[in-house]
């Protein structure tokens, strides 16, 4: 296995945002399958939920995922509704100011994962859902997630 990524505060915050004018149910189909396409090409085991105010319209779970990574996916996406920014980069943050997310006890740790994957979706900066995935090691999610970001915007 090839070494994991390794996302720095600065490297995440310098990714693209998915923010746009409009997203719709049909867009967000469009991402997730365009999240499928990354998975399949990398040959990944990844579950992809797309979730748009509040609603799943998106769900796809392939290769050896199932309902196991159904709380993974909802407690990520949970982060992202919270922090209004990608999991990965509220778990970042919280290790740079050296108070580790999972050392918060204000937090339902069962309900809030800050593990990579989540990604926030906004329409003219206001969040509006979140694309998520779940089943590799989490910064292997966060990189299928922000690449199907990045290819979404550039269609």
């Amino acid at each position: 296995m090839s070494e994991l990524p390794v996302f720095t505060v600065a490297d995440l915050e310098a990714q693209p945002q998915l923010d746009v004018a409009s997203f719709v149910n049909d867009d967000a189909v469009d991402l997730g399958v365009t999240a499928i396409e990354v998975i399949r090409t990398r040959r990944l085991n990844l579950a992809v939920r797309v979730l748009l105010r509040g609603d799943e319209v998106f769900l796809a779970k392939l290769r050896d995922t199932g309902p196991g990574n159904d709380e993974w996916l909802a407690a990520k996406a949970a982060v992202v509704e919270r922090f209004g920014e990608p999991s990965l980069l509220v778990r970042r943050r919280h290790e740079e100011a050296g108070t580790p997310f999972g050392e918060r006890d204000d937090i339902d740790h069962d309900a809030l994962r800050a593990h990579g994957g989540s990604l926030p979706i906004r329409v003219d900066g206001e969040l509006v859902g979140s694309v998520t995935v779940s089943g590799e090691p989490d910064v292997i999610d966060h990189e299928v997630a922000a690449e199907a970001v990045r290819r979404f915007l550039m269609r």
